[in-house]
């Protein structure tokens, strides 16, 4: 009888569990994609900080071992609201627990979820991710451009340290690949998919000024849009049709689709902005299967959009921005011939459910081939935070809503 009562009570909770999470509901507040395979940690401290893009008072964090060569071993984790540099607000700190455990090991290759922790958030709320790593991790998986400073401590305790003493830093990101958010409203996801523009290059350090970072704030700004989350899914150096070969990054668009757009919990719609690299890879590479003409590249975003309309997807197809007076081999005459080919398709092709003219954003009136100086960060590819801004302000919210 005493078994079956607890066995009962078992069940009870679990009803109740459940049925609250689908009452409440989790969303994505923020990714980022692993893209290579980093260096090895041994018998380190990792603290790492995100923004979530949406309020609540829950969160959960997935953790990533893509690239490892062998299984990772997490000897503790926590998450906290994030101070200054490497601190951490004081009576933050939530331990993360994987299936009731506070370690876990991830298989060479394999994501886990951290069990839910309650931890009442605002949105864009910057919190603070520290990981134990005892041992020889191996090659990490890594995010390469992380464009927010990661701090190492050469220890395995201390996770909820307030002032984190560090040993050393990098702009790279390691194993966190997703924050989820319980939130008190249901919310929908938009994937700003594509390579470096969408990643941030070209923005300040720490300061949450990519283009994605600057809509995540435009839809916090207006109520009807307040439930909208951007998840950022840019690789810099990542290409539509091609794996990375040096200096390109990352699974090619049409593999990584699926899993990095399409499988997001929530997602409505993907603002689609890639094919720079593809069309700069003919001049750069000398292999000519490398090589892609105008037609090659459209096919691959047209294939991109029908993917996602048999998923019930929308898609905004963003045009590509001006990169005249880059240095060659990456500019040159035919790619510009190319960008303009596809950015008129992007226009009119009809594919894409809206499209955002990037170009017509920032380019410069008296020079159309390049982007206008005061948005340019000095490389004449990448917008500054001015650039990304303009480039969140050109997009039409009232078609998101």
């Amino acid at each position: 009888m005493i078994k079956l009562l607890t066995a009962l009570t078992f069940l009870m909770f679990c009803g109740t569990t459940l049925a609250a999470e689908t009452r409440v509901g989790w969303t994505a507040a923020w990714a980022a994609v692993p893209d290579s395979e980093g260096p090895a940690f041994e018998n380190q401290v990792l603290r790492q900080i995100v923004r979530v893009g949406i309020a609540g008072q829950g969160v959960r964090v997935h953790l990533s071992n893509r690239y490892g060569s062998k299984p990772l071993h997490i000897g503790a984790a926590s998450v906290a609201l994030h101070g200054d540099a490497a601190a951490i607000e004081p009576g933050s700190t939530r331990a993360l627990q994987f299936h009731g455990m506070g370690d876990v090991i991830i298989p060479k290759g394999a994501e886990v979820v951290s069990d839910p922790v309650a931890l009442p958030l605002a949105a864009l709320q910057e919190l603070a991710i520290t990981l134990s790593l005892p041992g020889n991790t191996g090659p990490s998986t890594q995010h390469g451009v992380g464009n927010a400073t990661a701090y190492l401590a050469a220890r395995t305790d201390g996770l909820d340290a307030v002032q984190f003493e560090q040993d050393e830093v990098t702009s790279s990101r390691f194993y966190v690949t997703g924050v989820d958010v319980q939130a008190p409203v249901p919310a929908h996801v938009l994937v700003a998919f594509g390579d470096s523009i969408t990643d941030g290059v070209g923005s300040s350090q720490d300061a949450n000024k990519r283009w994605p970072d600057a809509l995540a704030e435009r839809f916090q700004s207006d109520p009807q849009t307040a439930n909208l989350v951007v998840l950022n899914a840019g690789i810099a150096g990542n290409r539509v049709l091609h794996d990375g070969v040096a200096p390109f990054i990352g699974s090619a668009a049409v593999k990584r689709f699926g899993h990095d757009a399409l499988d997001v919990p929530g997602v409505r719609w993907v603002l689609l902005l890639d094919g720079t690299n593809d069309i700069a890879a003919s001049t750069i590479l000398n292999a000519p299967h490398e090589h892609v003409s105008a037609e090659q590249v459209i096919a691959g975003l047209k294939g991109l959009v029908v993917r996602a309309h048999q998923r019930g997807v929308k898609v905004m197809g963003g045009t590509l921005l001006p990169w005249g007076g880059a240095e060659w081999p990456f500019h040159s005459a035919a790619g510009e011939r190319k960008r303009r080919q596809v950015n008129d398709w992007i226009v009119h092709g009809g594919a894409f459910d809206a499209v955002t003219d990037f170009e017509a954003a920032l380019r410069d009136p008296a020079h159309p081939d390049r982007m206008a100086p005061a948005f340019d960060s000095g490389d004449h590819i990448h917008p500054n935070d001015a650039g990304h801004k303009a480039m969140a302000d050109a997009i039409d919210l009232r078609l998101l809503r």
